[in-house]
């Protein structure tokens, strides 16, 4: 059921954007108190831009979803979308969140909400092979593990660069971005290795 895997994937994408969107905002409002009183108004300004942009990427997912289009075509509108709330990150930073603290900060938050999706759909895949026949299970299982480990190892590194303290904003983005791209190749081997199991012959007396 090559759908069904595509479908899974392209759900998970999406949610995970939108966490890392919304940990960002919720890290920079967190922060906004401490900022210097005359970049206040700039800084709002531009977090209500980061809003506004986050709020557009969650309509595009929604209006091709209510047209029913496939969502690799869906994928290449939103990736766009995505660089461009990057970038605005980016200006915030450089523009009114030079201070160390708030930069580590917004890494921590955004690092957690990536951390959260890979175990998400670690349990996602888990819960698929508790109702798989057994010829089904192993490989499903095996594509959680291979969810799981990859979270760890990226853990790990994150961990390292948070305990530094010192590194520019740059660096942390991107290993945000690097993190985010082994998010992304680990999903997909996953959800391929869950496609490989759901189109195995099944036993003529199964039921699942």
């Amino acid at each position: 059921m090559p759908e069904h895997s595509s479908m899974h994937f392209y759900l998970n994408w999406t949610k995970e954007r939108i966490d890392e969107m919304d940990a960002t905002l919720a890290s920079l409002e967190a922060k906004a108190s401490q900022l210097r009183a005359d970049t206040q108004v700039k800084a709002g300004q531009l977090r209500e831009d980061l809003q506004r942009r986050r709020d557009a990427f969650q309509d595009t997912i929604k209006k091709h979803a209510d047209a029913g289009q496939a969502w690799e075509r869906t994928k290449k509108e939103l990736e766009p979308r995505w660089n461009e709330f990057e970038a605005h990150v980016k200006t915030y930073i450089d523009t009114v969140g030079k201070q160390i603290e708030q930069q580590q900060a917004t890494f921590r938050d955004v690092a957690a909400a990536q951390m959260k999706a890979w175990r998400e759909i670690a349990d996602s895949l888990n819960e698929a092979a508790a109702k798989a026949s057994a010829a089904r299970r192993a490989e499903i299982e095996l594509a959680a593990k291979h969810m799981r480990a990859g979270a760890s190892e990226v853990e790990a590194r994150m961990k390292k660069l948070q305990q530094a303290g010192k590194e520019s904003w740059q660096a942390l983005s991107e290993a945000l971005a690097e993190s985010r791209k082994a998010f992304d190749r680990a999903h997909q081997v996953a959800w391929d290795a869950f496609k490989r199991a759901d189109a195995a012959p099944k036993p003529d007396n199964a039921h699942s």
